[in-house]
């Protein structure tokens, strides 16, 4: 990716309402995220099948730890069947802050009720159960934020 695309991507971040941009191409990935004082950018060139066993080399403008806290250690997936955030966005159990949870641990849902919702771009989502069962294990944390495939529920 040349320089001037990648000025231009810090320049569309930092002027819009969005906090992290994430971009992979080809030749590699750019996450920009936007913060109070300055905008880390980090890019990773992408590894050559010949080179896999060699680190790939990275330019990183923020502080090293930020960019190790960024990056989540992968966790072992759960057992019984997974709800799976189909987006990224910000995960809310309830309706608002003093409603009640839509799902609690032993909760039994049948397919289609209401698990969370997921706020993305100012909207709200809500996300359904896709399976019938007992709610055994609920991973996501209210109001923080979610990836896109993320284990937020565990159904039996």
């Amino acid at each position: 990716m040349d320089l001037r695309k990648l000025k231009t991507l810090i320049d569309l971040v930092s002027e819009s309402n969005i906090s992290e941009l994430e971009i992979t191409e080809a030749e590699g990935k750019v996450r920009i995220v936007k913060g109070g004082e300055a905008a880390p950018v980090q890019y990773v060139q992408a590894i050559p099948a010949a080179a896999a066993a060699a680190p790939a080399p990275a330019v990183t403008a923020a502080a090293p730890a930020a960019a190790a806290a960024a990056t989540p250690a992968p966790t072992a997936e759960p057992s019984g069947h997974v709800v799976k955030s189909p987006m990224v966005g910000t995960f809310y159990r309830a309706a608002s802050p003093g409603a009640p949870a839509f799902v609690e641990v032993g909760s039994q849902v049948k397919e289609g009720d209401t698990l969370c919702i997921i706020e993305a771009m100012k909207i709200l989502n809500e996300i359904e159960a896709d399976k019938s069962g007992t709610v055994t294990k609920i991973l996501g944390e209210n109001g923080q934020a979610v990836e896109y495939g993320q284990p937020l529920f565990v159904i039996e």
